[in-house]
């Protein structure tokens, strides 16, 4: 007799055996039409899984996220099937849930294109309005794997092969349809309903080795009901206006090319926006107590081997022999090694601590050609890094002011808030369980004293110790993870860092790994598409346009310009011989925030006419006050702040 003990304490027994269908229906027929699928002591399953023991049971409906995945996972068996059924010879391979959506794997002589998207979404909408149900069976290994070489499917007979003997070969039927599926399911088809779209096809490896053979990948989205999709698909709408490779060769400010694979020619415009970011962080940090180091770009790897890294991400590192030295050496991957370096050089006192060092150190890893995405993923990027070496009982106060340090800067740069995620052990990693469980709640216990709340994020620590890893969201709701904060026992002792404490013995210091903007070229990336190129005048890479109206206006619009340079502005001045419309539309689309349009009147009363981006209307201003007005526009925020106090 299991007693069944749901999420409001109430227990519910019966006489044997019973499925979550029968149990929903037991507490009425509104759950019983709602229920999806369910939680068993934690584990989601089908709703049909038989249940013998005593069990906590949680229904998932439609209105829990945990639906949303299982929607997409079986909206990619459904893409299978109408796959299949309008090109029997296809073999169909993998097809999971993915983040906003799904895709399937299919080999096929000819690949697919958008064109077929019509064919299959209709063949879609049949599989799912017949919602035929999801049915599991487990297989024979050896009969799995006759059956579907039977039916010239040799991917996933493969697949079963490579399975561990222990695991069971789980069949999911969907009408005459199966698939290779661990599951869970929801109940059938029509559960998946008709909220869904295919995006897109790529060429996809199979198991995503280029040795293998190369397959047609179809993308698609799918959510609860068309106003979800409706408003994914208005975010990818205005995520494609607001592209930040687009954006930045309108504003002209970077390219990549083929000679320099990965890495970024950041034009006038693109470094100076480099720049003022730059200055902006190494104030911050300067008024938070960092003191800025510079270590080499190519390193011997026998500091790469005591590190941990040559193992870990010798795949990712470039690599230059010094032949008549017999060395190699790797350029730098990351920078704590090299922090380490300068902490051991010369004798450190408990008094120094903790000792905050940074460094806005250029990196390079290798990316395959594949993965790059514009600025945002590359191989050669400069990091705001720091590291942290403190003793157990400082990571409490350090992780406070971090965060207070961090919070300040993104709500500076238009991030009113983040969340954080507590990233713990992975399965691969260096240290013992017991430096591990040290580290840990030693984090732990900083969030607690700081404040700071998370969600947890299993197995996603660095190799080397726990991290927060800080996400932002932006404009349109996309989420950036951006800042880490990483507890390090295992470093200082693979390194021999070392302080002499109050007692005049040696001991090990904790470092904190930190970042708050992670990859400038990223960040900046985030930046273009988080404002969509109209940045606050501070941040913008020509602040002020003067446009002449008339020719004898000219040398008015000159000295108006020489007032604003003068005060420190980033000022271009347009006295060509075009209409004054055309000016202004030309640097409203290179996104300048503020032309200041000058003609005889103007000259004669020494004003400027302001117009706005994006705004229709213009304001007089004597010059004088307008450049009073935009020095104080232009004001970076955190001088402005500290000016005031």
């Amino acid at each position: 007799m299991p007693a069944i003990t749901l999420p409001d304490g109430s227990v519910r027994t019966f006489d044997g055996t019973v499925t979550g269908t029968t149990i929903a229906a037991s507490i009425g027929p509104g759950l019983a039409k709602a229920a999806l699928a369910m939680e068993v002591n934690g584990k989601l399953v089908d709703l049909s899984t038989e249940i013998a023991d005593d069990a906590a049971v949680k229904f998932v409906t439609k209105k829990d996220d945990a639906s949303l995945e299982m929607i997409r996972h079986d909206a990619a068996h459904v893409l299978a099937e109408a796959v299949q059924s309008l090109w029997p010879e296809t073999q169909v391979t993998i097809g999971p849930s993915i983040k906003d959506g799904f895709y399937y794997d299919f080999s096929r002589e000819k690949p697919f294109t958008p064109d077929d998207f019509e064919a299959i979404e209709a063949k879609m909408r049949e599989i799912v309005a017949a919602n035929a149900p999801f049915t599991r069976e487990v297989w024979d290994r050896d009969e799995a794997i006759r059956f579907f070489e039977e039916k010239g499917e040799d991917f996933k007979a493969e697949l079963i092969r490579d399975l561990p003997e222990s695991e069971q070969i789980s069949i999911y039927r969907q009408g005459e349809w199966l698939d290779l599926c661990r599951g869970p399911h929801l109940r059938g088809t029509a559960d998946v309903g008709t909220a869904f779209k295919l995006m897109r096809v790529a060429g996809a490896y199979w198991r995503g080795d280029h040795r293998n053979p190369m397959l047609t990948r179809i993308y698609g989205t799918a959510w609860r009901d068309k106003k979800e999709l409706d408003a994914h698909l208005m975010r990818l709408e205005e995520a494609e206006k607001r592209d930040h490779r687009r954006i930045g060769r309108e504003m002209d400010l970077f390219h990549i090319q083929e000679e320099a694979v990965g890495q970024i020619f950041w034009h006038h415009k693109g470094w100076r926006l480099y720049t003022v970011l730059q200055d902006y962080m190494r104030r911050a940090q300067s008024r938070n107590g960092y003191e800025e180091v510079r270590t080499p770009q190519l390193v011997d790897r026998a500091l790469w081997e005591a590190s941990g890294h040559w193992d870990k991400y010798r795949e990712n590192m470039f690599i230059a022999q010094v032949e008549d030295e017999d060395k190699t050496l790797a350029l730098k991957p990351m920078n704590c090694p090299c922090h380490v370096q300068i902490f051991r050089h010369g004798l450190r006192s408990y008094r120094e601590l903790p000792l905050r060092m940074a460094e806005f150190g250029a990196c390079h890893r290798y990316e395959p050609s594949g993965s790059l995405h514009g600025i945002m993923r590359v191989r050669g990027f400069t990091q705001d890094d720091a590291h942290i070496f403190c003793t157990d009982d400082q990571i409490a106060d350090e992780t406070a002011k971090f965060v207070k340090m961090l919070a300040e800067v993104y709500t500076d740069l238009g991030f009113e808030s983040f969340r954080v995620k507590f990233s713990d052990r992975p399965e691969t990693r260096a240290g013992s369980d017991e430096v591990w469980d040290r580290a840990e709640g030693s984090l732990k216990t900083a969030c607690e004293i700081a404040g700071v709340e998370y969600e947890y994020n299993p197995g996603e620590g660095a190799f080397y110790g726990p991290k927060l890893e800080f996400v932002l969201t932006d404009a349109i709701g996309r989420d950036w993870q951006c800042g880490t904060l990483q507890v390090d026992y295992v470093l200082p002792e693979r390194l021999d860092a070392s302080y002499i404490g109050e007692d005049s013995q040696r001991h090990r210091p904790v470092m904190l790994h930190r970042a708050i903007l992670g990859s400038f070229e990223r960040f900046i990336g985030i930046l273009i598409e988080q404002y969509a190129g109209k940045f606050p005048l501070w941040l913008a890479p020509t602040q002020v346009v003067v446009a002449s109206i008339v020719s004898d206006a000219a040398d008015y619009a000159n000295e108006v310009a020489a007032e604003l340079k003068a005060a420190g502005l980033q000022v271009v001045t347009d006295v060509r011989n075009d209409k004054i419309n055309a000016k202004i539309r030309e640097h409203s689309l290179a996104r300048v925030p503020v032309i200041l349009v000058v003609g005889r009147r103007e000259a004669e009363e020494r004003k400027v006419a302001m117009r706005r981006l994006g705004g229709a209307n213009q304001e007089i201003l004597g010059l004088e006050d307008a450049v009073k007005a935009l020095t104080a526009e232009a004001t970076p925020p955190d001088i402005a702040r500290f000016s005031k106090d």
